[in-house]
């Protein structure tokens, strides 16, 4: 079964931790108040419960051409207890299975810049620091 597609110019966020729905009400709340405009096609469904970053990538490539997204941003127990919110952010296509941070607050530029291809996945993965997260580009 394909993954779920996301709305038009939204990043598809995956709730994969069930274990507190007050935490993915906080997570979404902080999505979206980051932003000026939705960002998110948010899904919350049990089949994605504790879901692993290869089972996504082999959903993805068993998927047609016109059904795959390219990247997916997971909302894991990471995400749910961090008062910063980090998706994990998943390659897909580039490089199957890359994977970085990225706090509430960045979301949305790396959302609207994935989604319209102005950039790439691995510009903002290799932007990550020593922990994976990504904290904005450093100016110099």
């Amino acid at each position: 079964m394909p993954l779920p597609q996301p709305d038009d110019l939204t990043s598809l966020v995956l709730r994969t931790d069930f274990g507190d729905d007050r935490a993915w009400d906080a997570v979404r709340a902080a999505l979206d108040v980051a932003g000026d405009y939705p960002h998110a096609t948010y899904v919350s469904e049990l089949r994605f419960a504790g879901v692993e970053v290869r089972a996504l990538v082999d959903e993805e490539a068993a998927a047609d051409e016109g059904d795959q997204i390219g990247d997916v941003f997971l909302a894991d127990a990471t995400t749910m207890n961090d008062p910063d919110h980090p998706l994990l952010a998943v390659d897909l296509s580039g490089e199957p299975g890359r994977t970085f941070r990225v706090p509430a607050r960045w979301f949305p530029d790396i959302s609207a810049n994935l989604t319209i291809a102005n950039m790439d996945f691995a510009e903002y993965a290799d932007a990550a620091d020593g922990s994976g997260t990504f904290h904005g580009f450093d100016e110099g």
